[in-house]
């Protein structure tokens, strides 16, 4: 049977859902533009929500045009690179679709970004122009002259709230570490100051699909960040894509949980661009930690969750998880690390909510398989199947180019529309990643006979131990499924004999204990002998990125450093 299974073949096009095309016919729509028709056909719907302020689509657009006009006045030109440093607040969204209308090429930052990476940021993207928020002004008025940025435009949480939290704000704000005073310097501005000013309207720019609009930096899990040249066809295409897959949804009658963060590829297609293309209102949660997320779900009762594994995992062991009425929520996209299968029976019990997991990366805008949300079949623990247009394939790891026979494991290679244009200023990596239009995506997977792919884990994290291949996300899964475990990670390292064995590092659910005979003696049994773990390493909690991915790297260093002493 699995000889004649092929990945050309694309057996997935037969788990489809009802209503999802094979192939489709792209609208030759930009951003910029997606957002004046949004905000012609749905003018007075709410666009964007922020601790209770409103503001609708025509007033997105109007701030748009507005800051478009002031980024034009600054010299911004098309090709022009402009950084924004801000978590999900108003200003971020405004500002992202300004940078696009004028031309320019739109660089997002994490604020939890040290001085050293954001000046790597900065610099290797040539940014002439930062949008950040008073909180960072004043060190990055310090950091301005080690880079090519010549304005600073700050704006505040306090810019944008309801009444009367507007006036409680200022008395509160600088005790709670919410605001910051800015130090007065050249060509440093305040957001609502040149907003209020702006009133001549934005040039007229053409844009074209292959223009690149934004260098998206790979979060550096494994090595430095690099930045990913995503076009305009690349965010157009991919949203139209996911408006695509979830045939059974509207436009304009849905509201989106904007939790993940926007300055990662993942909030930023899935959450804030795919909202806007959709006319959907849009919950912003600056800090998604478990309080903030249950009580945006209880007071503002999203319909549309994309979500990564810490956030449901976090919100489940919240002691009001029970007392919170979470059946709002209609449909929850789980990517980024692997859901481990206990938290989706759990949380699909506590909302009625179906939750697909999917898959993408930074270097794919992100999206390139989802599991069928409805009408198809969903299988748990699969990363679901390639969207429309979207051919993938598992290769040999070792030449990285001859397909292994369906069900063995290897590289998985993805291609689509939604695949970038290569690398910024790194053309020798970017030959080692494409080839032929296929993108070399890291992480070992496999397919089934149905066409439903697997990721296995990351090509870097795999273990050599006595010879076995051995892939942590297989001990993980075991050590989830221990009722004390809050989170896991594995590593190998380095072995006199065996070359390598496995280390787990463990933080426990709150008032629970163990020890390290305690935790492999769970794994015996439910594990090969050889996948066992040598050693078992406590913490409060692991380190992760923004988006709740375990940085194995850093584990890994830590490791090495204390080993090599």
């Amino acid at each position: 049977m699995t000889e004649t299974v092929r990945y050309e073949d694309k057996p997935w096009l037969a788990s489809y859902e009802k209503g999802v095309p094979v192939t489709m016919e792209y609208e030759d729509i930009c951003l910029p533009a997606i957002l004046e028709r949004t905000a012609n056909q749905f003018p007075n719907n709410m666009a964007l929500l922020f601790q209770g302020y409103q503001i609708t689509f025509r007033q997105l657009n109007d701030m748009v045009n507005r800051f478009a006009a002031c980024l034009h006045d600054f010299g911004v030109k098309k090709g022009d690179s402009v950084a924004i440093l801000l978590p999900n607040v108003i200003p971020c969204v405004v500002a992202y679709y300004a940078i696009l209308k004028v031309g320019g090429i739109t660089v997002m930052n994490n604020p939890l970004y040290s001085d050293r990476e954001l000046k790597h940021q900065f610099n290797d993207s040539d940014s002439k122009i930062l949008i950040t928020i008073d909180l960072l002004g004043n060190r990055m008025i310090d950091l301005r002259p080690e880079t090519g940025i010549q304005q600073v435009v700050y704006t505040s949480i306090g810019d944008y709230l309801p009444f009367p939290k507007n006036l409680l704000f200022p008395l509160v704000a600088k005790k709670k570490n919410l605001a910051a005073d800015v130090k007065p310097a050249e060509n440093v501005y305040k957001w609502k100051d040149l907003l209020a000013k702006s009133t001549t309207p934005p040039p007229d720019v053409s844009l074209a699909f292959d223009d690149v609009a934004m260098y998206q930096y790979t979060g550096g899990t494994t090595g430095v960040s690099k930045g990913v040249m995503l076009t305009h066809g690349n965010l157009s295409k991919q949203v139209q894509q996911a408006e695509a897959w979830f045939p059974k949804f509207n436009k304009g009658e849905e509201i989106m949980l904007g939790a993940l963060p926007f300055f990662h590829v993942f909030g930023l297609s899935v959450a804030m661009n795919f909202a806007i293309y959709m006319g959907w209102g849009h919950i912003l949660v600056p800090k998604p930690q478990p309080d903030a997320l249950l009580e945006s779900i209880s007071k503002f009762k999203p319909t549309f969750a994309p979500l990564v594994p810490t956030m449901y995992i976090g919100m489940l062991n919240h002691p009001k998880i029970d007392k919170v009425n979470m059946t709002s929520i209609k449909g929850c996209f789980s990517g980024s690390a692997p859901l481990p299968l206990e938290v989706i029976r759990d949380f699909e019990s506590k909302t009625g909510a179906v939750i697909v997991e999917g898959f993408g990366m930074t270097e794919s805008s992100p999206v390139t398989h989802i599991n069928p949300f409805a009408g198809g079949k969903r299988k748990v623990g699969s990363v679901g199947v390639p969207v429309t247009d979207t051919e993938s394939r598992v290769v040999d790891i070792t030449d990285g180019n001859t397909d292994v026979p369906v069900g063995e494991t290897g590289e998985l290679l993805v291609r689509g529309p939604q695949v970038m244009k290569g690398y910024w200023n790194k053309p020798e990596e970017t030959a080692q990643t494409l080839t032929d239009g296929w993108l070399h995506t890291g992480d070992i997977g496999k397919m089934d006979e149905e066409g439903y792919f697997y990721i296995v884990d990351r090509k870097k994290d795999m273990i050599l131990s006595g010879g076995y291949n051995v892939y942590p996300r297989d001990i993980e899964e075991v050590l989830y499924e221990n009722p004390k475990v809050q989170e896991a990670a594995a590593i190998g390292v380095p072995h006199p004999t065996r070359g390598e064995v496995i280390k787990v590092f463990i933080a426990m659910k709150e008032g629970e204990a163990a020890d390290q005979e305690e935790i492999i003696e769970y794994c015996a049994g439910k594990l090969a002998k050889y996948k066992l773990p040598a050693e078992v390493e406590f913490r409060k909690e692991l380190p992760k990125t923004n988006v709740g991915k375990i940085l194995k790297k850093d584990l890994r260093k830590e490791e090495m450093d204390k080993r090599s002493k």
